[in-house]
């Protein structure tokens, strides 16, 4: 979800805290710049920040890609009846542990071995591997490219390219934004008595601010049960590859 709070909203109260609202050190166009740069920051800490839907087509096969303007995949939905946004939705799509069709089918990915049957224009099961972000598996592999699935990414900010432009995050991270932009203000003249360490205090303020947001968000999850366990945390007996 798009944020609502402009460039200038926030270089208001930016201005207001260095005590430069003539921009006499620190004009719009740098504070711009820095805003640009504590969305990225955010969203390195928080991809779910910039989360985006988007229905996809797949490509031959198991092994698969997200958008090139996505950062890292958060999850993949269901299958689709189309790459539009007109779409109609399909199965589910559940995640599973790798490891468990690796034992129970090894040449899954090798559509010469488990032939036509295992490869389908229907997706059922998808892994990935945090270390490979922008990269996912599916099974059964994509028999055509008119195989469509619908994924939830981390999607790169779009830059403000004026201060009359709005945020690419939510608004909730408008109080993290101005502590990381004075940082980097602050940072700047640290050579002055005292602003390393104001610099300092806003950067750790940007960083509870994050990671407090991370703290609540987990908290009132509805995957939370009502003490407070993860439902993902439960321990589920696994699907059969063909399930």
């Amino acid at each position: 979800m798009a944020g609502t709070l402009t460039g200038a909203n926030l270089i208001l109260r930016i201005e207001d805290i260095l005590q430069d609202p003539a921009n006499t050190r620190w004009s719009e166009a740098e504070l711009l710049r820095y805003l640009n740069d504590g969305q990225r920051e955010i969203v390195n800490f928080r991809p779910e920040a910039s989360a985006d839907h988007s229905n996809i087509a797949l490509v031959v096969g198991t092994e698969q890609t997200i958008p090139s303007s996505a950062l890292r995949l958060i999850k993949v939905v269901r299958n689709m009846s189309a790459a539009g946004g007109s779409a109609t939705g399909k199965r589910a799509i559940s995640l599973v542990d790798m490891d468990i069709i690796d034992a129970q089918e090894p040449d899954w990915h090798d559509p010469t071995v488990t032939g036509d049957a295992a490869h389908t224009t229907t997706v059922k099961h998808y892994m990935f591997d945090e270390d490979d972000p922008r990269r996912f598996y599916v099974y059964p592999g994509a028999s055509t490219t008119s195989t469509f699935v619908e994924v939830v990414t981390s999607a790169n900010p779009t830059d403000l390219s004026s201060t009359s432009s709005t945020i690419y995050i939510d608004d909730v991270y408008g109080n993290a934004l101005i502590d990381y932009v004075v940082y980097r203000c602050l940072l700047k003249d640290a050579e002055f008595a005292g602003n390393a360490q104001r610099a300092g205090s806003h950067y750790q303020l940007f960083m509870a601010s994050v990671g407090a947001g991370a703290q609540v968000q987990f908290a009132t999850s509805p995957n939370q049960d009502p003490v407070g366990i993860p439902t993902s945390a439960v321990p589920q007996t696994p699907m059969p590859p063909g399930a």
